[in-house]
């Protein structure tokens, strides 16, 4: 009898596993499921790199084995590194608006506002180097595009104009090196540093430079970030409309002369100056020298969207 018993309970534990497998089979990723579950679940999936990718309409050798895997590697990262991907998602709804006219504007392709996103994560960020705001504009180069730059007005912080000087330091890298993907690079390593490897190199492609780890991974950030971007339910990322960041409305008025107290000045106009500062970033002290007097242009916000 109890020998009957053990084969039974050996019978059951057998046929428990086997379902377990079965069960595990049938959960298992497919081609026909893999999307349904990487949006439905919170698992932890290699992900499928397209087809076909491409930045500024310059296509991405993905038939190269070196380029697929460090273009899945960027896709890994940015997807799975959650909190800062909804970030992006909700900062580029506040600030794309502002940016993608005036690249339009000059001619530079749309995808380089996803630059914007990499460099900076749409903030005006501060670099070990000194590069600073949106854009990450080093002091000499916003000087030499006619920013202003100072310890009381600077201009790198401004975003229309860092996305002007952005875009005129981008067309000339695109008429000096022969594509936007080389332009791009240049963004980041420069168009002395970028000319000299292709020369040295023997090659006239981004994508068969030998690079260092920055500027090695810079397109392939950049491109990653458009995808998912481009494609949130693709890859993962769920939110409403209005979870997103928006732009507060404001009105401009010009001041020509000096401004001794921006906390006084702000109060004229119902707010504070941290509000005042939150719209003009570009103005670094709690005053204005304007010893010149130049023309400012200081934004407003709008009334009613700040309770005081």
């Amino acid at each position: 009898m109890m020998k009957t018993i053990q084969k039974l309970l050996a019978l059951v534990g057998l046929l428990s596993l086997c379902l377990l497998f079965i069960y595990a089979l049938q959960d298992a990723p497919t081609d026909e499921n893999f999307e349904t579950k990487l949006i439905n679940d919170y698992n932890v999936y290699a992900l499928q790199v397209p087809d076909e990718l491409d930045f500024a309409g310059e296509s991405l050798p993905l038939n190269n084995p070196d380029i697929l895997e460090r273009m899945d590697r960027e896709l890994l990262v940015n997807t799975y590194w959650q909190s800062n991907g909804l970030l992006m998602f909700k900062r580029s709804k506040k600030y794309f608006p502002i940016i993608e006219p005036i690249l339009a504007k000059h001619g530079v392709p749309d995808d380089f506002k996803y630059l914007a996103v990499i460099e900076s994560g749409l903030t005006n960020a501060v670099s070990p180097a000194g590069a600073r705001g949106v854009w990450q504009i080093m002091k000499v180069t916003g000087r030499e595009n006619g920013l202003e730059v100072n310890a009381n007005v600077d201009e790198r912080y401004h975003l229309e104009k860092a996305t002007e000087v952005a875009c005129k330091y981008l067309k000339n890298a695109k008429k000096s090196l022969g594509s936007w993907t080389l332009a791009a690079a240049a963004y980041n390593a420069g168009n002395a540093g970028v000319s000299r490897r292709l020369r040295e190199q023997n090659v006239t492609d981004y994508y068969d430079l030998l690079l260092g780890e920055e500027t090695g991974r810079y397109l392939f950030r950049i491109v990653a970030l458009k995808e998912i971007l481009s494609n949130p339910n693709k890859y993962g990322f769920n939110f409403r409309d209005k979870d997103l960041y928006t732009n507060i409305p404001t009105y401009k008025i010009e001041v020509d002369t000096a401004v001794t107290n921006f906390s006084k000045f702000a109060q004229k106009f119902g707010i504070n100056y941290k509000i005042l500062k939150l719209h003009n970033p570009w103005l670094r002290e709690k005053h204005l020298n304007n010893k010149t007097r130049k023309v400012y242009r200081i934004e407003i916000p709008k009334e009613g969207y700040y309770a005081l």
